[in-house]
């Protein structure tokens, strides 16, 4: 996995307790990418690193309209199956 390299004085100015940056930061640019049609909810989510359900219910809290393609509903089906 590739890493992004967030400048200290931007890290540093990011307002939630020094433990939870990190997390923040990952999940910030998940959602935005998702939002911008940049990922797919699957790759936004691994880049969150949240459960499915935990990535909708993200997405829902800051009001993010879902995109749903052939291929998610490919891996629904798919997962339904099993």
């Amino acid at each position: 996995m590739r890493t992004i390299d967030v400048p200290p004085d931007v890290y540093d100015s990011v307002t939630v307790p020094e433990n939870e940056r990190e997390d923040v930061l990952r999940r910030e640019l998940a959602v935005s990418l998702y939002r911008e049609r940049m990922l797919s909810f699957g790759k936004a989510r691994e880049r969150a690193d949240l459960s499915r359900q935990e990535f909708h219910k993200l997405l829902g809290e800051r009001n993010v309209e879902r995109h749903y393609t052939t291929e998610e509903l490919a891996e629904d089906l798919e997962y339904g199956k099993q």
